[in-house]
């Protein structure tokens, strides 16, 4: 069913908000921009944007060839996403893996995947969480591992949790962290970076402290530059997340990048998350709360004043195409971003690759680019202007990059199948990060909040929602 005139450009599958039944959903192009529109017998029809302006949504596609994931843990019995486990109709392997190890937090912010708060249940020990290493050993690890939360620093012993996944082999550890500890606590930083950790994750909404009123719930811009002027003078990286809320801060991306800039190279870039919609919601989220992929690219640009041009964006090579994309870029010395990835697709095409090697190469760039820059320049460069540049690739890289997490309202079955960012579920499924956080309207989960054995839906009490 088509509301309304269009091209049907896809047919695929997808859920309905209400019942989490799946459901024939189509594409449909009207212009520039593409919508989602699926109908569910009992709640009736439903419709969403996608896509909103250039570059074209066609164009943006890249085709890779499946690759099941090296070990499977659970059979294919309803179908992707209810079988998740990993099962063997899994199409990526992971590339990053999320161990939440807390769901305790010390903000109640509006926007959150977690539902965390100051009072919930007791946090995993320190055995429990070895087994999820061992379990992403098992599924052909070691991978990137992100420690997630809640809010991972309220616990006192993350140093030993960073210490045993580098002793078990895992190179490349993340803090995912709001901050708040880090602008507190020097020592608890040093503890950190002794135990092996490479890069923080760190939650950046924007440059005015307004912006965080609106979304955390307090003013934080000061801690936030405390926290990063405390991690970078310890040479951990630093990538800079913006939750990025139509009429809150989708005006200040450009400031954003400009004030990332300004603590390059120990600040490595910027991931911006466009705003995905959990929780309670009886209603749909209206399509100007929404931010797409090409709008914020295009903000990108005409914010930052001629520092990058839309074909410095690409696709990605690792998960689905329309999930992200991402810019690799050199600040040069007088300030300027010279660009070393450039997007050919509209007018060369694009090779096709295996799922299973794009997944490896986006574990080594992220753990070599997000991570403090290993190279140091102790005297100025006299050499000519190419020169400079390949020497400030190792020690001056820059990325702009974005993930688009899907809700309910706009789920893809195909890109949760194309997943390869992970969730270690307490009970140890290795879990696509959107099909874990997925909400129904009123809240029920179909994975996070399950117990093992556990046939129900999991219910959720928070309307937090988060990208």
């Amino acid at each position: 069913m088509i509301k309304d005139k269009g091209e049907i450009i896809e047919t695929i599958e997808s859920l309905c908000p209400h019942c989490l039944q799946k459901l024939t959903a189509y594409k449909v192009l009207r212009g520039q921009n593409v919508y989602m529109e699926k109908a569910c017998p009992k709640h009736g029809f439903f419709q969403v944007v996608l896509w909103r302006g250039q570059p074209e949504y066609q164009s943006w596609k890249r085709p890779k060839i499946p690759s099941a994931p090296k070990v499977c843990f659970t059979e294919v019995d309803k179908g992707c996403p209810f079988d998740c486990g990993l099962c063997a109709d899994h199409r990526q392997h992971t590339c990053t893996a999320l161990l939440e190890v807390t769901h305790r937090c010390n903000l109640n912010c509006s926007f959150c995947f977690a539902d965390a708060s100051p009072d919930q249940r007791d946090d995993p020990d320190i055995t429990v969480i070895k087994g999820w290493y061992q379990k992403l050993l098992a599924a052909g690890g070691p991978y990137n591992v992100q420690i997630s939360g809640g809010e991972p620093t309220v616990r006192n012993d993350l140093a030993p949790i960073v210490a045993m996944g580098r002793q078990m082999g895992f190179n490349f550890i993340q803090l995912n962290t709001n901050g708040l500890r880090l602008a507190q606590d020097k020592n608890y930083i040093k503890e950190l970076r002794a135990a092996g950790l490479a890069s923080i994750f760190l939650q950046f909404d924007g440059t005015k402290d307004s912006i965080y009123q609106a979304l955390r719930g307090r003013q934080l811009l000061a801690e936030k530059i405390t926290a990063i002027e405390n991690c970078l003078a310890e040479n951990i990286g630093v990538v800079l997340v913006p939750t990025l809320v139509p009429g809150v801060n989708t005006d200040n991306i450009g400031d954003i990048i400009r004030f990332a800039l300004e603590y390059a190279p120990g600040v490595r870039g910027v991931h911006f998350q466009p705003v995905s919609y959990f929780g309670r919601y009886p209603e749909p989220p209206k399509d100007e709360q929404r931010i797409t992929i090409p709008e914020v690219i295009s903000s990108i640009c005409e914010q930052t004043a001629g520092l990058t041009a839309p074909d410095n964006f690409l696709p990605p090579g690792c998960e689905n195409a329309l999930c992200s994309f991402h810019g690799n870029f050199v600040l040069m010395p007088d300030g300027q971003l010279m660009c070393w990835s450039k997007n050919k697709s509209s007018c060369c095409g694009s090779s096709i690759e295996m799922a299973a090697e794009g997944s490896k190469k986006a574990r080594q760039f992220v753990s070599k680019y997000w991570s403090y820059p290993e190279v140091k320049i102790n005297k100025p460069i006299d050499f000519g202007g190419w020169d400079v540049f390949l020497q400030r690739v190792k020690t001056h890289s820059f990325t702009i990059s974005g993930m688009a997490f899907q809700d309910v309202w706009n789920l893809d079955i195909e890109r949760v199948r194309d997943c390869c960012i992970h969730i270690v579920s307490p009970q140890g499924d290795i879990i696509p990060f959107c099909a874990y956080n997925l909400t129904a309207s009123n809240g029920n989960s179909l994975y996070r909040g399950k117990q093992d054995g556990d046939n129900s839906v999991g219910q959720l009490d928070s309307k937090k929602n988060r990208v």
